[in-house]
């Protein structure tokens, strides 16, 4: 895990399950109220990671939703967060299995999240169900922005590319472009949103990969999984905790 020094441009981070294994993350948040023991629900396979979750067996320590994810990056024995002010660039690779469905409640497959007092998500990608149509959709929190949309079902069960790239600041200041392309490199969406405020919390922010989804919209939920590989980040002005 490759990672340079505060204020340089170029990548700071790069997850390989083959090199890396979990250690890549700063963190594993698998079966967190143990709840299906002897299961390992994240896992480093191969080129990917991969995020199971089991329906209705898995339960989070909130007992109305269901989460198994990874969270943060480690670079050279260090964490690494967006502190405020700060310009990042994400990009991976997601396979999104048809299990696992959009719902009309939360069902988030990335988040950013600010840890400690005052912190809590900023920046989530979903995939949600409304009116009847199913989409992937990433949501300014704080601002109560949709920042953009596009319809999941041509998205499922194939390889898509993510770049997201975002200033994490208080609003009027914060700012994100999200794009995501087919396996042939079309765009889905391509979408860039400024005024926006993200940013919360004084502990810097980190993202967040996998399945975090509530239990409530039972009739659309099973067991399920989904894939991610070649993620990496690129900050400015990044800085290690």
């Amino acid at each position: 895990m490759a990672v340079r020094g505060a204020g340089e441009a170029g990548v700071v981070w790069s997850a390989d399950p083959r090199r890396d294994g979990l250690d890549a993350f700063a963190g594993v948040e698998d079966d967190r109220a143990g709840s299906h023991p002897g299961v390992r629900h994240i896992r480093a396979l191969g080129s990917v990671y991969r995020f199971d979750v089991h329906y209705p067996g898995d339960v989070d320590t909130y007992p109305d939703r269901q989460r198994q994810e990874v969270r943060g990056m480690r670079a050279g024995g260090r964490e690494l967060r967006a502190a405020e002010g700060e310009t990042w660039r994400f990009g991976w690779s997601w396979y999104l299995t048809r299990a696992l469905r959009a719902t009309t409640s939360f069902t988030h497959v990335h988040q950013f999240f600010a840890p400690g007092p005052g912190g809590g998500p900023v920046l989530t990608t979903s995939l949600r169900r409304r009116g009847g149509r199913d989409a992937l959709e990433l949501n300014a929190l704080h601002a109560g922005v949709v920042v953009g949309a596009t319809d999941l079902a041509p998205l499922r069960s194939r390889w898509i590319g993510v770049e997201l790239e975002v200033r994490f600041a208080a609003a009027p200041l914060g700012r994100v472009r999200w794009r995501v392309a087919a396996e042939d490199g079309t765009a889905a969406v391509e979408v860039a949103r400024d005024g926006l405020g993200l940013w919360c919390g004084t502990a810097g922010i980190l993202p967040k990969w996998g399945i975090y989804r509530s239990l409530r919209d039972s009739t659309r939920l099973c067991d399920a999984h989904l894939l991610v590989r070649d993620l990496r980040a690129t900050g400015i002005g990044s800085r290690s905790w």
